[in-house]
């Protein structure tokens, strides 16, 4: 005679419980990770990063620089684009506009060399 049940395992025996996903799923969680496999990079892409990291501060130091200085000489409100709008033009002339820039130059060198400073090769 066959089991009504195919689920149940022998015939008379309690029906099986199924395992606790929970359990498992922590168990899961709680298992460490396979370490990462060691990555070779190999010299031309070494030197694109350095060349790469070496342009961005030279860029941002460049502008940082020019976002300093170039607010407060004249060229900054005597050029030919903001003669055509005079109310621009007495914006870009605010002490508060051109201590923004000066500012933003300011930060735009900071991030050049805290990038510069924090580079590590990965080998």
């Amino acid at each position: 005679m066959t089991d009504p049940n195919p689920l149940s395992g022998t015939p008379g025996s309690a029906p099986e419980t199924p395992p606790d996903r929970s359990q498992t799923r922590t168990a899961l969680l709680d298992a460490p990770a396979p370490p990462a496999p060691p990555r070779h990079t190999s010299r031309v892409q070494l030197w694109m990063h350095r060349s790469s990291v070496f342009l961005f501060v030279l860029i941002s130091a460049v502008a940082g620089v020019l976002l300093i200085i170039l607010p407060w000489t004249p060229e900054w409100t005597d050029n030919y684009l903001l003669l055509s709008f005079p109310s621009l033009r007495t914006l870009v002339s605010s002490g508060f506009f051109r201590g923004l820039c000066s500012g933003l130059g300011l930060l735009d060198i900071w991030i050049g060399f805290w990038e510069a400073l924090h580079y590590h090769e990965q080998q």
